[in-house]
């Protein structure tokens, strides 16, 4: 420890009054003394306001007295002062910073309107409200098929999803203002806090009150396997992941009478591929036949995607009562039960949630060509979509048949939960 201060700071085993008899000299000055009452434990001695401050010092390889952490004594304590001053000097206003944000009045979520049926169509000069007159076959083509796609969006128009900001501290280089209340983030280091998946600036205090409207950016969302289901869906406006619609849709076109589909396994370097084709390119990922022959492959991407979720589909939270649920032997009470259970799920997981089951009800349908029954399947998705919260391994083991049966019922009654 004494080696990572400054000899000239560093004033030995001395007692409290001591070490303010030092320091009453200057304001700002500051020393570090080891503690009589526990030896081996370190005190950081600040004069400010007329008064020695005394904080417990620790050091991990960097110094601090606190959440921040800093390369050197001088700035720990060239923070501290600033902060003090801060605190001192602007409490009054600091408690009122986040009564009447400007975030409120220009917040980027004004900015992400969804596009209406007019928006989409072009419009003549000499008919404002209307689609462009049709001269020839070409123009013909290319309205109805912008008209197409424009119904399309109408009536599968993206959920607005509510997510909570992802807020990290952050330390900001040359002078920054928070984008919540519009003040100055002061402090050396780790001045406020940044989302990582939106990018927003604020102050710790007001990162409390930043309502959960978080617009992820794919400036900040780099992947699609491992990052949460929400801020993905928000990252690209889709209702659910690309690669559970783009796998399902790949499966449905050319696997559902494989025989074994979900149960049988494909090549695990081949699956690795499909998940870094989809990381990397994303909606343009080749999942056809000519890059996969076998559909293995892509029932493989599509299970690796869920067990690679940091929150699971059947979330942590909602965990516990699927887990109950599944425990009732009554099957009218069970679905009144599941269908309450539902309800726990954040919209983006349900959404996701109602669309797999509907495939996996279709998988169903050809029972007799590819033998997966919804028993099958319940085997095969419980462990995948649901994840114990922090259990231990005895209990974890024996609910593996009731995500069975949570997963099963969910299929066979998809039509009625959904």
């Amino acid at each position: 420890r004494k080696r990572c201060v400054n000899q000239l700071t560093f004033h030995g085993m001395i007692s409290r009054e001591e070490a303010d008899q030092l320091l009453s000299q200057a304001e700002g000055s500051y020393l570090i003394r080891e503690s009589q009452r526990q030896p081996g434990t370190y005190t950081l001695a600040l004069r400010f306001g007329n008064q020695t401050r005394n904080f417990r010092l620790y050091h991990d390889g960097k110094h601090f007295v606190g959440e921040k952490r800093f390369e050197s004594i001088h700035d720990l304590v060239t923070d501290g002062l600033i902060t003090l001053y801060i605190e001192t000097k602007a409490a009054e206003y600091i408690a009122k910073m986040t009564i009447n944000p400007i975030y409120e009045r220009v917040g980027y979520t004004t900015l992400n309107q969804e596009p209406t049926l007019k928006k989409l169509l072009p419009h003549s000069p000499e008919m404002p409200d209307g689609p462009v007159p049709i001269k020839d076959g070409r123009n013909t083509e290319r309205l109805t098929s912008l008209v197409r796609r424009a119904t399309l969006r109408e009536s599968d128009m993206v959920p607005k999803y509510e997510k909570v900001h992802n807020f990290k501290v952050h330390t900001f280089r040359g002078p920054h203002w928070c984008e919540y209340c519009a003040n100055f983030m002061w402090g050396l280091i780790a001045q406020g806090v940044k989302c990582a998946d939106c990018g927003l600036n604020v102050h710790k205090q007001c990162s409390k009150v930043v309502p959960n409207d978080c617009q992820p950016d794919l400036r900040h969302v780099k992947k699609v396997y491992s990052c949460d289901l929400t801020t993905l869906v928000k990252a690209h406006n889709t209702k659910r992941p690309m690669v559970v619609d783009m796998c399902i849709q790949e499966l449905e076109a050319r696997g559902l009478q494989s025989e074994g589909l979900y149960r049988i396994s494909g090549f695990s370097e081949l699956i690795e591929d499909v998940k870094l084709a989809f990381d990397r390119d994303g909606e343009k990922a080749d999942i056809s036949s000519n890059a996969y022959e076998d559909i293995n492959i892509i029932t493989g991407a599509l299970k690796l995607y869920f067990r690679e979720l940091p929150i699971p589909l059947i979330t942590y939270d909602a965990y516990p009562r699927f887990i109950e649920t599944a425990k009732i032997t009554d099957a009218e009470k069970r679905l009144e039960s599941l269908h309450e259970a539902l309800k726990l799920l954040p919209p983006a997981h349900i959404e996701t949630l109602r669309y797999l089951m509907a495939h996996l009800k279709r998988v169903t349908d050809y029972e007799k060509e590819n033998l997966m029954s919804s028993e099958n399947l319940g085997i095969v998705f419980g462990p995948t979509l649901m994840r114990a919260p922090e259990l231990d391994a005895m209990t974890a083991l024996n609910d593996i048949r009731y995500q069975r049966l949570v997963v099963e019922t969910l299929i066979t009654n998809e039509d009625v939960l959904f």
